[in-house]
């Protein structure tokens, strides 16, 4: 079994102790660690997440999986961080949905986010969509970013979008919509401007809706 399929397997069992031993093997070997956390503790969480929808697992193992992979990403966000971009690529607010509780793929998507460049704002979980708009008005985001594991509380998503036009400021903002049960038609279906199916992807696209704002600016 090589490196990243122990990865996966302790992510699985939510071995805390291993998942920080091989975040820090992955650092000792030099294997990319965005490689390790996209085919190792990702793929690793999204196996446990179908488990909990089959009720294969309950909510008890889900949070041991996730408290893993937290303690797993203490020992790579120094790492990714000391390599990222300084710049200032843009300003993301960012939560996981109200009623969602779950928060391990947003917390990987902030640092990815953070190593990259960006300011952000990370609100936590069960976020009010009303939230999100305040956070943003507030620090002038670029970004709105909102991720769900859950079925039932990505249909919060959708209301998002529609109260900012409500508002008169949906033009303000560029959307991003992630977790489990969300694809990019779906994101797309309900007006969001950007899906991202990973923690690499999100930033890409992250990236490419700052370039397609500021050059609407020009």
């Amino acid at each position: 079994m090589n490196l990243l399929e122990q990865i996966v397997q302790a992510t699985i069992k939510g071995d805390e102790e291993q998942c920080v031993a091989l975040a820090q093997q992955v650092l000792d070997e030099g294997v990319d660690p965005v490689e390790a956390i996209n085919e190792g503790f990702t793929k690793g969480m999204v196996i446990v997440g179908e488990k909990f929808a089959r009720m294969e697992y309950y909510l008890p193992d889900l949070m041991r999986s996730a408290q893993a992979v937290n303690g797993a990403m203490e020992v790579l966000k120094p790492h990714l961080l000391e390599h990222g971009d300084g710049g200032t690529q843009g300003t993301v607010v960012l939560g996981t949905i109200q009623g969602d509780l779950h928060d391990v793929g947003k917390n990987i998507v902030k640092i990815m986010l953070q190593a990259s460049g960006f300011a952000v704002h990370d609100l936590g979980v069960d976020v009010h969509i009303r939230r999100f708009i305040e956070e943003a008005e507030k620090v002038d985001a670029d970004i709105i970013a909102a991720s769900a594991i859950l079925t039932t509380t990505m249909a919060y998503m959708p209301d998002m979008v529609k109260l900012l036009t409500e508002m008169g400021i949906r033009d303000k903002y560029r959307i991003m919509l992630g977790g489990g049960p969300v694809t990019s038609d779906w994101a797309t279906e309900v007006g969001a401007d950007g899906y991202g199916e990973n923690a690499t992807e999100a930033v890409e696209v992250a990236k490419r809706l700052m370039q397609e704002k500021r050059g609407g600016k020009q």
